[in-house]
């Protein structure tokens, strides 16, 4: 049997990878943070999911995690770790609290290099992979997404240099940078936005209402995105694949994003930027 701990399994990509790897005979490990969660994701897949409750952020959290699947798998180890645990917050940095700042990076990097870590040992019993779910805002940045950008270019470089530290194991890194996806980190992210907003200075609306303006629609539009599931296959593909790719760009949107990161200059992306979010 083939082994994998998802983070953030409740919803949204975290799910459907939960669900799809189960179906596919993996048992899966999902850290969920409610045990109502874990009891919704069991009911929907099936024997092969096992939750365990797992907040990134807490060392004692993840230490009973490890410690649980250590004893489940033995000596066959861990097969996967995908590292998918994440949120999102967004305003302008000039007026962001530095509390949220951190608390962005604290959960999106320390909170996956603190579980890999952990989990090392295990995963190298089984030769096993770690996946770490970014985002094409870790290649290419949009005004008001600072922070959660980021915490996503900081996963570029963790995965990176894990890649290489592990290759003489013969252990494979992967990261899934997905466009606009349909899952409900976009309500949060604008319901945390809001109350943000609430405490700022009244300058913040003078110097960037028309930006704010436009990216509400943006994340408007964000809830219709691609299905959860589309990630999903990306990973299971750099779970299981001979040879599975570093990067997997997922989504139209995040295609052409990495191609203009590469053809454009800055400052004419700059003013693509600008142009569209008028249009918003």
């Amino acid at each position: 049997m083939r082994n994998v701990l998802v983070t953030g399994a409740s919803k949204g990509i975290g799910e459907a990878c939960t669900l799809r790897l189960a179906a596919e005979g993996w048992r899966v490990f999902a850290g969920v943070r409610d045990p109502a969660d874990g009891d919704r994701l069991r009911s929907a897949g099936g024997i092969g999911i096992v939750p365990l409750r797992i907040d990134v952020t807490s060392a004692q959290d993840i230490a009973a995690a490890v410690s649980a699947v250590d004893q489940a798998t033995g000596a066959d180890g861990l097969h996967g770790l995908v590292n998918n645990a994440g949120i999102a917050i967004a305003g302008p940095l000039e007026f962001l609290p530095v509390s949220e700042f951190r608390r962005q990076l604290e959960v999106n990097v320390v909170g996956q290099v603190a579980v890999t870590q952990a989990l090392l040992p295990v995963l190298r019993r089984g030769r096993g992979r770690v996946v770490f779910i970014g985002s094409i805002a870790g290649i290419f940045a949009l005004p008001l997404s600072g922070a959660y950008a980021a915490s996503k270019f900081a996963l570029e470089a963790v995965a990176d240099a894990l890649r290489a530290e592990l290759r003489s194991f013969g252990m494979h890194v992967s990261i899934v940078e997905p466009g606009v996806i349909a899952t409900p980190i976009w309500n949060t992210s604008l319901e945390r936005g809001e109350q943000i907003l609430q405490d700022a200075p009244p300058e913040l609306e003078t110097y960037y209402g028309r930006v704010l303006k436009g990216m509400r629609k943006r994340v408007q539009r964000g809830m219709g995105g691609l299905s959860p599931d589309r990630v999903a296959a990306a990973v299971e593909h750099a779970l299981s694949a001979r040879r599975p790719r570093t990067r997997y760009i997922v989504g139209r949107d995040a295609r052409v994003r990495a191609l203009l990161k590469k053809l454009l200059p800055d400052r004419v992306r700059d003013a693509l930027i600008a142009k569209a979010l008028e249009r918003l």
